[in-house]
């Protein structure tokens, strides 16, 4: 049969003068990839659960060039479509000495589905909004990031749209297990990256820009591991062990697949195996049981790291897991699991002039929410069942704060990273064997329905501007009785409230302070982070009810 090209291409890394591209195909087929001004690639299809895969390494590319691509499947051109309305996608790389030139990133998290797909009304998607201003010149480098990245709930697994809950309904009634309107199996999941991934202007973007991406919880559903209380709890339920399986293949296969580098690709053991046999379906459902093992302060070996790392120019990208490794004993709750923690510590030494941390949940929240989830934490330490886990459950207090020793720990280092000097991580160790500490700390988060950029203060001898730059929602709203609430947990009235809750309950004052910058605001929005040289900026914008692109706010990160 001839195959068709159902998802893609999506433009994921581009190392050097090699590039990856990912699709999904409607058969078995031979992906190839050309680029006009030199370099190729090609790779046979996988199949898993009736579906097929690809992804590409393309090698060769010109450096420092923004070049078309064009996509065959087995002998048939598929890409640019003939009728196409928008400019050709565009491979472009960095000049092969790249130290001083301008690295730019794009990010935000909770985008859900088109409008005419979720059968509700939202503000503009501002992704589309980038889009389409992209489309005015692609190859511009003043328009072009290098780098899109996105942090958590890319789908809703939990949360869908009208036409998906029709084929939901269809699939109960046929005798397919699973709630209502919630997707369970691998090929549900597949609907959803059908109607988010196919939108026209989100589709020719995903091909022209490369992009990397995180989840967060409704990749798999609400309030994932936010307990141990709350995964005894989903652990009970029927249909838990096919959904935690899917869920997690999926994400593999759509999402974490595109985030290794070339090289990491070849190296990759789950690929290796995954195309190596006519038929991975029971290979990939066994790891996606896999690798929801649970971790524990006793047992914190995990078989698969989703956290993964990356340097664009200065600029070094560490993306962290907030979700599928965290540890969640009472009393010993942590973010990572030790192993991935210590691997998160490498990898923010080095040599670099600007450290990017993406995490999907904020590290530093509004300050009145903070404390409210360090005292939860030491509440629910002391039962496990009590009000506090319910209260922590019923009110998705689980963020940094709410995991108290992983709060601390990515604070210190910040502050170790931040002071440089001897004993310090050592960045940019140059003649003589001075230690400079980086030009800029920057956190990049989502999940919590409305953007703000936050200013740590970590003490006088910290030298590295530090910052919280949280986006969100991309396409999403927050209910309007919330935004007053959200408003009011900024105010130094309820911050100080909140911390005399949290010391009632023997809570340590944070190990840091922070002053919000801009925000918050609460409409559809993405952020841009340009670095350029020991300087950097950060530009939230959000979306007219015209879909354009509007400046909400523009902060200098650096003195």
């Amino acid at each position: 049969m001839t195959a068709h090209l159902l998802i893609g291409p999506v433009l994921r890394r581009v190392v050097g003068d090699k590039a990856t591209i990912w699709v999904e195909t409607t058969e078995p087929a031979r992906v190839r990839v050309e680029a006009a001004g030199g370099g190729a690639g090609s790779a046979q299809t996988f199949s898993v659960y009736g579906h097929h895969y690809a992804i590409v390494v393309v090698e060769g590319l010109p450096r420092g060039k923004a070049t078309e691509y064009e996509l065959w499947l087995d002998d048939r051109h598929v890409w640019p479509q003939s009728e196409s309305p928008y400019p050709p996608s565009v491979i472009a790389t960095r000049p092969a000495d790249d130290a001083g030139h301008p690295v730019s990133m794009i990010f935000g998290s909770c985008r859900e589905a088109t409008p005419h797909a979720t059968g509700r009304k939202l503000p503009p998607d501002a992704l589309d909004a980038y889009a389409r201003r992209l489309m005015a010149d692609p190859r511009d480098p003043d328009l072009r990031p290098d780098l899109i990245v996105l942090l958590g709930d890319q789908i809703y697994a939990d949360k869908t749209s009208t036409k998906v809950r029709r084929f939901l309904r269809r699939r109960r009634a046929a005798g397919h297990h699973g709630p209502r309107d919630e997707v369970v199996t691998f090929d549900e999941y597949t609907k959803l990256y059908l109607e988010s991934w196919r939108d026209p202007e989100v589709r020719w973007l995903l091909a022209t820009v490369p992009s990397v991406m995180i989840f967060d919880d409704h990749e798999i559903i609400d309030d994932w591991n936010t307990s141990a209380s709350w995964r005894a709890d989903m652990s009970a339920r029927p249909w838990w062990a096919e959904r935690i399986a899917s869920g997690l293949a999926s994400y593999w296969v759509y999402q974490h697949l595109g985030n290794l580098s070339p090289d990491e690709l070849t190296a990759d053991p789950l690929l290796a195996k995954i195309t190596s046999v006519p038929d991975a379906t029971d290979l990939l459902h066994d790891f996606g049981l896999s690798v929801d093992s649970p971790s524990s302060a006793e047992n914190t070996d995990r078989p698969y790291q989703w956290s993964f790392a990356l340097d664009i120019g200065r600029t070094r990208l560490v993306m962290l897991d907030n979700r599928c490794n965290r540890v969640l004993t009472p009393g010993a709750r942590e973010m990572l699991p030790a192993p991935e923690w210590s691997w998160f510590v490498d990898q923010a030494h080095g040599d670099y002039d600007h450290l990017v941390v993406g995490s999907s949940l904020p590290w530093l929240m509004p300050p009145a929410i903070h404390h409210v989830e360090a005292w939860n934490e030491k509440a629910a330490d002391a039962s496990a069942t009590g009000l506090a886990e319910k209260i922590r459950r019923a009110f998705d207090l689980e963020h940094w704060a709410a995991f108290r020793r992983s709060f601390e720990a990515l604070t210190e280092l910040f502050r170790r990273i931040g002071e440089g000097g001897e004993g310090a991580p050592s960045h940019r160790v140059g003649a003589g064997g001075a230690y400079a500490a980086p030009a800029t700390i920057s956190v990049l988060s989502g999940d919590v329905h409305h953007s703000y950029v936050a200013r740590a203060d970590l003490g006088r001898a910290v030298r590295t501007p530090v910052h919280q730059l949280t986006c969100s929602p991309i396409h999403n709203q927050v209910p309007a009785p919330l935004k007053p609430l959200m408003r009011l947990s900024w105010s130094r009235a309820a911050a100080k409230m909140m911390r005399g809750l949290a010391r009632s309950a023997g809570v340590a004052r944070p190990p840091v302070t922070w002053k919000r910058l801009a925000g918050p605001y609460f409409g559809n929005a993405v952020s841009t982070l340009r670095h350029s040289a020991g300087r950097a900026e950060v530009l939230l914008e959000g979306t007219t009810k015209d879909g354009e692109l509007f400046p909400v706010a523009k902060v200098p990160l650096t003195d």
